[in-house]
């Protein structure tokens, strides 16, 4: 759905925010779609979900999409909230993984989703992309 920008909200939008929320506190639907690229630039895909750790209210995982055309055949990557880092001024995610390395990440389908509270699962996802994992 667009919204005329003259109705959206300031959550996310770049520079000092002067009332409400953003950047350090922001809505999950503002995020919704952001362009991942890697630091050299590469397209790496676009945010189409978050997993949120229910026990302790925090974003687990960004998922990421992946290859294919308009939606089709493309790969989700469940990539750990530490390993993203959020560039305000170009309003897209940043991921230190070259692209070529995302054909032996760990993946799954649209419609085959992984038990991401498999801790063999998860710790496999962290240790592909670097960030800590302490199995509760």
């Amino acid at each position: 759905m667009d919204t005329p920008s003259s109705t959206r909200s300031n959550i996310g939008s770049p520079g000092p925010a002067t009332h409400g929320p953003g950047p350090a506190l922001m809505g999950a639907h503002t995020l919704l779609g952001n362009d991942v690229v890697n630091r050299q630039g590469d397209d790496l895909g676009d945010i189409k979900e978050f997993m949120i750790d229910m026990s302790t209210g925090q974003v687990a995982y960004a998922v990421l999409s992946f290859g294919g055309l308009l939606g089709m055949g493309d790969k989700l990557f469940a990539v750990p909230w530490a390993a993203m880092t959020l560039d305000t001024e170009h309003e897209r995610f940043t991921l230190d993984v070259p692209k070529n390395a995302l054909k032996d990440a760990p993946g799954f389908d649209k419609g085959n989703w992984p038990s991401m509270t498999d801790h063999a699962w998860a710790g496999g996802v962290h240790r592909f992309y670097g960030t800590p994992y302490a199995a509760p």
